[in-house]
C-alpha cells in the first residue's frame, strides 16, 4: 500500500514538472506546452489517456491566448477572428473530431508513430529556419483545415500543419496567434465531445489532478510571459526543440516496439 501510494506522489510531482516546465516554456518563447505536454505524457501513460488529461489545461490556455488582450474586450476578439476566419475553424473543428475518432478506432502504436513523424517534420523545419508556406486560397484553406484537424485530434500536433497556412494567409504574428489558438481551442471542443466516455471514466482523483495542472499551467504561463522580456527566446525556443527530439524519439520507439 505504502509502494502504491509513493509511486502516485511521484507520479503527480512528475505531471506537475512537466506541465510547469512546458507553460513556463511556452510563456517565454510562445512554443510546445501542447506538443510537449502531450509527447511526455504518452511516454508515461496510454495515448488516449494522456490527451485526455492534457485537454483541459490546452483549452483554458488556447482561450486566454485566442480572446484576451489585442487591444480588444473578449466579444470583440470572438467575433473579430470567428468572422474572418470561421471556415479555418468548422473545417479544422470537423477534422478534430475524425482525429479524435482515430484514438477509439486505430491500434495507439500507429498513431504514436504519427505523433513522433510530426514531431521531426516540426524540429526539422524549425531547425533549418524555413517556413513552409502554402497558397491562400479557399480549396488550400479546407485541406489544411480538415488535415491539421485530423492530426491535432489524435495526437494534439495540429500547429505544425496548421501554421504552414497561416503564415501565408498573414504576415501579422498577433493575427496568426490568434487564429492558431481559436483553431486549437476548437480542436478541444472536438476531443471533449468525442471522447467524453473517457472523459466522465476519470477519478475524482484524476479531476483533481488535471484542475490543479490547469491552474499551474496558467500561472506558469503568465510567468513565463512576464519573463520573456529579459530573457533570450531563441535560446528556450531550443532547449524546447531539443526536448521535443528526445521526447519525439522515445514515443516513436514506442511505436515501434509496440509493433514487433
Amino acid at each position: 500500500m505504502t509502494n502504491m501510494m509513493d509511486n502516485d506522489s511521484t507520479q503527480t510531482l512528475l505531471l506537475i514538472a512537466i506541465f510547469a516546465l512546458a507553460s513556463l516554456l511556452h510563456g517565454i518563447s510562445g512554443l510546445g506546452v501542447t506538443l510537449v505536454t502531450t509527447t511526455a505524457l504518452a511516454s508515461i501513460y496510454p495515448l488516449p489517456h494522456a490527451i485526455v488529461l492534457v485537454i483541459f489545461p490546452s483549452l483554458l490556455l488556447n482561450a486566454m491566448t485566442w480572446l484576451a488582450g489585442g487591444g480588444r474586450t473578449i466579444w470583440q476578439n470572438f467575433i473579430y477572428y470567428g468572422r474572418r476566419y470561421w471556415l479555418l475553424a468548422l473545417t479544422s473543428l470537423l477534422g478534430s473530431m475524425l482525429g479524435a475518432k482515430l484514438l477509439l478506432w486505430v491500434d495507439s502504436a500507429y498513431i504514436l508513430l504519427v505523433l513522433a513523424a510530426v514531431i521531426g517534420f516540426y524540429v526539422v523545419s524549425s531547425l533549418l529556419g524555413k517556413q513552409i508556406r502554402l497558397p491562400n486560397t479557399k480549396p488550400v484553406l479546407i485541406i489544411v483545415g480538415l488535415s491539421a484537424g485530423i492530426i491535432g485530434g489524435a495526437t494534439n500536433a495540429m500547429s505544425t500543419i496548421l501554421m504552414m497556412y497561416l503564415l501565408s494567409a498573414s504576415d501579422d504574428k498577433h493575427t496568426i496567434a490568434k487564429v492558431g489558438n481559436m483553431c486549437y481551442f476548437l480542436g478541444k471542443i472536438a476531443q471533449i465531445i468525442v471522447l467524453r466516455e473517457p472523459i466522465m471514466a476519470l477519478s475524482h482523483g484524476e479531476w483533481q489532478l488535471i484542475t490543479l495542472l490547469s491552474v499551474l499551467s496558467i500561472a506558469a504561463l503568465l510567468v513565463g510571459i512576464r519573463l520573456r522580456r529579459y530573457l533570450p527566446q531563441a535560446r528556450f525556443r531550443q532547449l524546447i526543440l531539443l526536448i521535443l527530439i528526445v521526447l519525439g524519439i522515445r514515443v516513436g520507439w514506442q511505436g515501434i516496439t509496440a509493433l514487433l
